[in-house]
């Protein structure tokens, strides 16, 4: 029998300073992102497998494409992670202080990580919207380059939006 894994949300054994409470705007977008991407993701690497094994080339977009649903898949498990309190941490030095520093330092963390996004999110803007002014183009498949970028600062305000939740739901706690 395997343990019983925590409700979304839910704080961590030994974590009495995490919020109890689920995120307010649901994660069924994210989670549906995610399998359709991951989907998209087997489907093109089959697709590429078989051409190869019978034809001895390949299609040069599969891995612009998979490149480009890596890190959208990377971006949208970061929200995820952090809507659900699921983010990599260090913990060395907030297990060993009171509930109160706990607390603390949930905050402060979820405050600069949500900074830290917004910032992410100012700066790939800039660069989608020199994207699309210099009309770049990708280099396989020769679609404008910003097409794949815009995705950065939309998922960067989410993730943002996410942190910003966590320190709502973190401040409620008792």
């Amino acid at each position: 029998m395997t343990p019983k894994e925590p409700d979304a949300g839910q704080p961590f054994a030994g974590q009495e300073s995490e919020p109890s409470s689920k995120p307010r705007v649901p994660l069924v977008i994210e989670d549906a992102l995610t399998a359709l991407v991951m989907g998209a993701l087997a489907l093109i690497t089959f697709i590429n497998v078989l051409v190869r094994y019978f034809t001895d080339q390949s299609f040069a977009w599969t891995e612009e494409i998979s490149v480009f649903l890596m890190i959208v898949l990377a971006l949208v498990g970061a929200s995820v992670a952090f809507a659900r309190n699921r983010h990599i941490r260090i913990e060395f030095f907030a297990n060993r202080s009171s509930p109160k520093t706990q607390r603390f330092l949930a905050e402060l963390a979820a405050w600069f990580g949500a900074l830290m996004f917004f910032a992410l999110a100012i700066l790939s803007a800039r660069m989608v919207w020199d994207q699309y002014i210099y009309e770049e183009t990708s280099p396989a498949i020769g679609v404008p380059q910003w097409w794949y970028s815009i995705w950065l600062p939309l998922l960067s305000i989410t993730i943002a939006c996410r942190l910003l939740g966590l320190w709502m739901r973190t401040r409620k706690a008792p």
